[in-house]
């Protein structure tokens, strides 16, 4: 059952998050790095996490959503390292981008959860 709600709220947020990056570009243009083209990585993000988001609500697919969502998750740390050592993290002001480090691992370990709770 925990499972189940787990995979529906990451699975509506990533949906969201999904909507969010071709409504909303400019929103996460502070947590690209410099040297990632900002259009590429939105428009990746968002076919990314859309796909997540739909596996991990089909029962059928969610083993392979846990995975990909763990992936994802695992996928965007480097970004989230690379913004708490910015001068002016986008973020925002500490502790903020500290938290937002131990949230990234939280939700790295719910897709490794969800991936392998759910029977493929």
């Amino acid at each position: 059952m925990m499972k189940n709600i787990l995979a529906y709220l990451l699975g509506a947020i990533l949906l969201g998050g999904a909507v969010g990056h071709v409504v909303s570009p400019d929103f996460y243009a502070a947590m690209i790095p410099e040297f990632i083209p900002a259009g590429l990585a939105n428009i990746s993000a968002a076919i990314a996490e859309a796909v997540v988001g739909i596996l991990l609500f089909l029962p059928k697919y969610r083993h392979w959503g846990g995975l990909g969502f763990f992936l994802l998750m695992l996928g965007f740390l480097p970004i989230h390292v690379w913004d708490l050592f910015k001068e002016i993290p986008a973020i925002g002001p500490s502790p903020a981008p500290e938290i937002r480090l131990v949230v990234q691992f939280l939700l790295i370990y719910a897709g490794w959860w969800i991936y392998k709770k759910a029977k493929p």
